[in-house]
């Protein structure tokens, strides 16, 4: 092309001295705005596009592919992506191992934190078990009504066969409610001792501090 003849002609008229260096390949391409673009040396430009070299009298040597193929591109993106959200995590972790040492900078307090997150399941679930005995002693009240009717149940009264069911389906839901009161305990028991388990880790190295202080205050 004319870009091309007007390059080589330049060169030509180098002196011997300074001409040396035409020998070199000639690169160029067509970048992504559409310039058509030459140089000695790959173009970074074109980095992700086919290059043509040219041999000094202008023909064709060869033609490079793009530096990184979609797949390798698109492979290395995954990569750097991957390192971002790994850098974000353990930064998010560490942000959490600070706020986890503010708030329980030393076992007592973990400790205490704990007890007052179990005292308050314990009075709620207390709370259930006592309305259970009282619905207990509603079902044997209500049984001892239906003794009457023990040939045939069916004569009793209706509001007395609403009461059984009544009391047996609250009786029902507060073994129920009591079971997630339990599974809550659980859950938070396993909470503060996966909490303790990492705070351990994190006050270990403050550990030795007091005790070198107290050395040295002796």
């Amino acid at each position: 092309g004319f870009a091309q003849s007007v390059l080589l002609a330049g060169l030509s008229g180098l002196p011997a001295a300074q001409a040396q260096p035409a020998s070199t390949d000639i690169y160029t391409c067509v970048d992504a705005r559409g310039r058509t673009l030459t140089s000695d040396r790959p173009i970074a430009e074109c980095n992700d596009r086919e290059q043509t070299v040219l041999n000094p009298s202008g023909t064709v040597r060869t033609r490079i592919g793009p530096t990184l193929t979609a797949r390798e591109r698109s492979q290395q993106e995954a990569k750097a992506k991957a390192a971002r959200e790994e850098q974000a995590r353990i930064g998010e972790e560490k942000r959490r191992e600070r706020a986890l040492l503010l708030r329980y900078p030393n076992r007592a307090i973990h400790d205490k934190e704990r007890a007052e997150a179990l005292g308050q399941i314990a009075v709620v679930r207390q709370a259930a078990v006592n309305r259970v005995e009282e619905l207990q002693r509603q079902r044997t009240a209500v049984m001892e009504e239906m003794e009457f009717y023990q040939k045939d149940p069916r004569k009793a009264p209706p509001s007395l066969r609403r009461q059984v069911e009544e009391v047996a389906h609250s009786l029902a839901v507060q073994a129920r409610f009591i079971a997630d009161q339990d599974d809550e305990l659980k859950r938070v028991n396993k909470r503060f001792d996966d909490q303790l388990a990492r705070l351990k880790q994190l006050w270990a190295p403050q550990s030795p501090a007091p005790a070198n202080a107290a050395t040295k205050a002796r």
